[in-house]
């Protein structure tokens, strides 16, 4: 079969525009209700995408401007398995407040329940706000965090690999429900971390979940070069994209893996509309309906810049950046996004903030069907993305219209599945099942 896209919808709660909940027409008052995101979970399963992905940070999101963040993630996620059947469950879940061992069995119960579909998006947890949640003073420098995150899925690995997979026999005439010499411990003492082990639950249906990373920094790119299965990011333009695809890919061979077992997937926020003027408009309907001082405080937030001083309608300076757009020398991501808008296309502040409020520095488009299908067609073919995280603007209205306008497109181009081939996530990502570290090889068998 030739190369297929992978497409997964990006939940956030009324959409990923910040002022989504303000338009008449969305569903504020039920963001707090599973079954909203039950509904949202079906339609995108009935869609055939790849998977739903939440993303989370244990501190209050949205300032009062927009709703909080307000179902832990895999929780959620275990919900939404029970009313649906292939689309994968990606949860963020972060290593610097988590403990392995706990992690481990959260994600190994997701996957069971939902029959090998689970996700982990793994993250490092920026922000002192969120190491204060922690009884923590502030939070560990990037180069810190990061060093705890590789023990860390080192650890949680060796758990889910602890059990061989034909350990557990279930021998009624013996009395041996599973193979003890089949079970091993771990006794892990390192830096940051120390776990006896072994797990307490056999190998899940994918083996381990699906690895996710959504870190563009350095260190991020380095981690998921050794580890990610998938990588969620951000790029406004097509050569950005592509320097950062080659790299990534590059790091993975550098660690001995193949890069085609590695899955790009950039955001894109569309705007759909039946004419190019039509879909401009919807554009600009949700923009007016921002809030600046919000959209200033976000700004604040993931670049680190306050532009307080500036008139709405006053061009940024290009130098307020510094250096921060090298897109492949910088250890801040997303201040990287911001510094390559205002470099490239030197807006003003009110058009800078109206560029952040529809995908915080993911990709914003309007244009009809074909001009989405296109883009991202461009990018794929031109190995900047191995397909989407899909950022609605509005649930579930542009959802709809992605999946019967958009999808239908990428379909009869022969670029995207019109049914499942498999039941698991790893079987849509197209991911082989990993073995066991701790199974015998045959050579190893033969010598013994």
């Amino acid at each position: 079969m030739s190369r297929q896209l992978s497409l997964n919808a990006f939940l956030h709660d009324t959409g990923h525009h910040e002022a989504s909940w303000r338009h008449p027409d969305s569903g504020a008052e039920r963001v707090g209700d599973i079954s909203w995101y039950q509904d949202i979970a079906r339609r995108a399963e009935a869609a055939k995408l790849d998977a739903v992905f939440l993303a989370d940070g244990p501190v209050l999101w949205g300032s009062g401007h927009r709703p909080g963040n307000q179902f832990e993630p895999i929780t959620l996620l275990t919900a939404l398995a029970t009313v649906t059947e292939k689309i994968g469950l990606i949860a963020t879940a972060s290593t610097s407040y988590y403990e392995p061992y706990n992690l481990a069995r959260l994600f190994a119960s997701l996957d069971r329940i939902s029959g090998g579909r689970a996700g982990w998006n793994i993250v490092t947890t920026q922000g002192d706000e969120a190491a204060a949640n922690f009884g923590r003073p502030q939070a560990a420098d990037p180069a810190t965090r990061y060093e705890r995150a590789q023990e860390f899925i080192d650890v949680v690995t060796k758990l889910w690999d602890s059990w061989e997979d034909d350990a557990e026999v279930v021998d009624r005439e013996s009395g041996v429900f599973f193979d003890t010499a089949k079970v091993h411990a771990l006794d892990h003492v390192g830096k940051h971390l120390a776990v006896k082990g072994p797990f307490n639950a056999p190998r899940t249906p994918q083996g381990r979940p699906v690895y996710v990373q959504a870190g563009s920094s350095n260190d991020g790119r380095a981690f998921a070069g050794r580890n990610a299965e998938a990588i969620f990011t951000a790029h406004q333009t097509l050569a950005d994209a592509q320097a950062f695809y080659a790299d990534v890919k590059a790091k993975a061979v550098g660690f001995g893996r193949d890069p085609e077992s590695v899955k790009i997937l950039p955001g894109i926020s569309p705007f759909i509309g039946d004419t190019a003027a039509e879909a401009k408009e919807l554009y600009d309907e949700f923009n007016r309906l921002t809030v600046p001082a919000a959209g200033l405080r976000q700004l604040q937030g993931f670049a680190g810049i306050d532009l307080s001083h500036l008139e709405l309608d006053e061009p940024v300076p290009a130098e307020t950046f510094g250096n921060a757009g090298n897109v492949l020398d910088n250890n801040r991501s997303r201040l990287q996004v911001v510094a390559n808008i205002v470099e490239r296309d030197r807006p003003t502040l009110r058009e800078l903030l109206h560029r952040l409020a529809g995908g915080r520095g993911h990709n914003v488009v309007h244009g009809t069907p074909v001009q989405i299908a296109d883009t991202i067609q461009e990018w794929f073919e031109g190995r900047a993305a191995d397909g989407f995280n899909v950022l609605p603007p509005l649930y579930p209205q542009h959802l709809d219209a992605f999946t019967s306008k958009v999808v239908p497109i990428l379909q009869d181009r022969g670029l995207f599945r019109t049914e499942y081939t498999g039941s698991t996530l790893r079987e849509h990502y197209g991911l082989a099942r990993p073995a066991s570290q701790y199974a015998a090889t045959p050579a190893a068998a033969d010598a013994s």
